[in-house]
């Protein structure tokens, strides 16, 4: 029985924009799922399973008969081909987006999540080549319109897996970037590694209103509120969070969150790395 099934055959078609009647068909001709049982004989589906789902839809778009594609699918990737192959992947969607090769981009995204799990998107496709871009923009390498390019197309496809993250029965994790803050990238890869370790996510995104996060931290009660810095903006704000951290459960993360900044307001500093924050964070 695999490990870490958490999702119900509705969500994995959502996932990976099938129908729950292809996917069981699947599942009885090929053994491509197998899913686990909840004490009510509900079947449950993992990460790894989508993977075979988005692993059998890439052969297939490559011609391969639907046989073949499970085999394939179900064999998967040798380990060390993954990190290799992620690595090689990145510096090919860099490439792609520095020259505005939306296309090119696009395919690259697109076998990449056909072969690794979304774990190993986040970690050694997306927010590597999102580094890499925002590094030659600020060596002066890359311009502007190459930056806002590279992040507006990673933020759309990121965006893309998050359809129906907000779903299921875990904890809920109310995600919101402080007052003046823009950058949500990194903030939506946690929210994805969270989704995949069975959480469910609410994002309220950019520029959030401190009385507005309350409000909805109030309504919703969320098991946690994770906000994220890539700057601080003053003391009235890290006040106002304070406050807020003396009635829910806070996290900060992000490149300007400190250890500084998380004592100010009460709350638990992240890793930066979102996947391995993720990880940290439900192991604990």
């Amino acid at each position: 029985m695999p490990a870490q099934a958490r999702f119900r055959i509705g969500e994995l078609a959502r996932r990976t924009g099938t129908s729950p009647e292809l996917l069981r068909a699947w599942e009885r001709r090929y053994g491509l799922l197998e899913p686990a049982r909840t004490q009510g004989g509900f079947r449950l589906y993992s990460e790894e399973d989508e993977r075979r789902v988005r692993a059998m839809q890439g052969e297939l778009e490559r011609g391969a008969a639907a046989a073949q594609a499970a085999e394939r699918a179900l064999a998967g990737p040798a380990e060390p081909e993954e990190a290799g192959g992620a690595a090689d992947d990145a510096d090919s969607l860099v490439e792609a987006l520095l020259a505005f090769d939306e296309g090119r981009a696009q395919a690259i995204f697109d076998r990449a999540l056909a072969v690794y799990s979304v774990d190993a998107v986040l970690g050694r496709l997306a927010l590597p080549a999102l580094r890499s871009v925002g590094e030659r923009w600020s060596a002066g390498e890359a311009t502007v319109a190459q930056e806002h390019f590279a992040s507006t197309l990673l933020r759309g496809r990121l965006l893309g897996l998050a359809r129906g993250w907000g779903a299921g029965t875990g904890p809920r994790a109310l995600l919101a970037c402080p007052p003046g803050e823009q950058h949500d990238l990194g903030l939506i890869a946690f929210g994805l590694a969270l989704r995949g370790r069975g959480w469910r996510v609410v994002f309220l995104g950019p520029d959030t209103p401190v009385a507005t996060l309350a409000e909805e931290a109030g309504r919703l009660r969320p098991e946690l509120v994770v906000l994220a810095f890539a700057r601080t903006d003053g003391d009235g704000v890290l006040a106002e969070l304070a406050e807020l951290g003396r009635s829910v459960r806070l996290a900060v993360g992000g490149g300007a969150a400190t250890p500084e900044l998380a004592d100010a307001v009460g709350a638990v500093l992240l890793e930066p790395d979102p996947v391995a924050a993720a990880e940290a964070l439900t192991a604990g």
